[in-house]
């Protein structure tokens, strides 16, 4: 689902050459499902190999990793652990809603209807433990080092940001915010083209970053208020938040009456919402601890990386080549560049 805080926040067009050099703790779970969902056949189905093993994350990891390697950038991909159970409402309903689509995906390509096969296959979309045990055997071979969140992946992340680990968290969701994350950057992980859902036509996708004081300060709310206003429009651990309250009415009962506890018009529905135990999930996380160093990049393994998605999961030679020797070029230029200016 994630939370609605699009229209409050503070926006900013980036670029990624603007994280070169800086340590960016990625949402591993939402990226894995950003490339599951894009990259697929004319038909709606993931890509797979000989034995019909999806690929479309190996895919999209191998792609995005080189690029981000190559501008210098240092990713750490962070995994999601163990789920609050205030989480199991959402994820029943993303369950439902994955059992239907996939019904009206299997009537669309009866009917002979493409585009919409392709939309509703693209809604069934979920991220196998096979799946995270591939990423992260790539992503190893990558040099690019895991992080195994104990609870929320964006959690850790914003921890990260938080103890000078990482310049930024990288997420689709807005949660990250709540989670105390001192910058958001979104798209981080898809930008380029994208096609416009039932059309055919194309956009841009840009990075942008959310400077979490800012926000809060442009608002007028401190952390823990967001997080109340949050919880009024709902989140993963209360879907449905209150009955016709959306972000900009949120802000305004949190801005008139400071606690969620003195909203008149809220006072009566507050039983039914564990909000006290979801302040303590953004505002006390479980969070990995990392070394005083954070967690350790590596060099690429160019033999490793080409042995396992050629040999073992029937990726194109001449495509993996193709990556690893702009990686390589990239990295041997940014070396030579460096010790030209030492």
């Amino acid at each position: 689902m994630g939370l609605d805080l699009k229209q409050l926040v503070h926006r900013e067009r980036a670029s990624l050459e603007a994280f070169s050099s800086r340590t960016v703790a990625i949402d591993a779970y939402n990226a894995l499902y950003q490339f599951l969902t894009t990259i697929r056949g004319i038909d709606g189905s993931p890509l797979a190999d000989d034995q019909g093993r999806v690929t479309s994350h190996l895919a999209g990891l191998l792609n995005r990793s080189v690029n981000l390697l190559s501008l210098g950038i240092r990713p750490v991909f962070v995994f999601d652990g163990k789920p609050p159970s205030l989480k199991s409402a959402e994820i029943e309903r993303r369950r439902r809603a994955k059992k239907a689509a996939a019904a009206r995906y299997e009537r669309a390509v009866s009917a002979g209807d493409a585009e919409g096969a392709r939309k509703y296959a693209q809604q069934t979309t979920a991220i196998g433990d096979s799946m995270v045990g591939e990423s992260k055997r790539l992503l190893s071979l990558l040099g690019i080092p895991c992080v195994d969140a104990p609870a929320e992946g964006e959690a850790t992340a914003a921890h990260m940001t938080a103890t000078g680990h990482a310049f930024a968290a990288a997420s689709q969701d807005y949660d990250s915010v709540l989670f105390g994350a001192k910058k958001l950057v979104r798209n981080f992980t898809t930008s380029g083209r994208r096609k416009l859902p039932g059309r055919n036509a194309y956009v841009s996708v840009e990075p942008e970053t959310i400077d979490s004081a800012r926000t809060l300060e442009a608002l007028g709310l401190t952390r823990e208020q967001l997080v109340d206003v949050g919880i009024l429009i709902g989140t993963d651990f209360n879907p449905d938040g209150f009955p016709r309250i959306g972000p900009k009415t949120a802000l305004k009962l949190v801005r008139e009456h400071s606690r969620l506890e003195d909203i008149p018009r809220v006072r009566d529905d507050l039983g039914g919402t564990d909000y006290e135990q979801i302040r303590r999930i953004f505002l006390e996380p479980d969070v990995a601890d990392l070394p005083e160093g954070g967690a350790e990049q590596g060099g690429a393994d160019y033999e490793g990386v080409s042995s396992y998605l050629v040999g073992e999961r029937g990726f194109s030679e001449d495509r993996v080549g193709a990556a690893l020797n702009r990686l390589r070029r990239a990295l041997d230029k940014r070396s030579h560049n460096l010790d030209r200016w030492m």
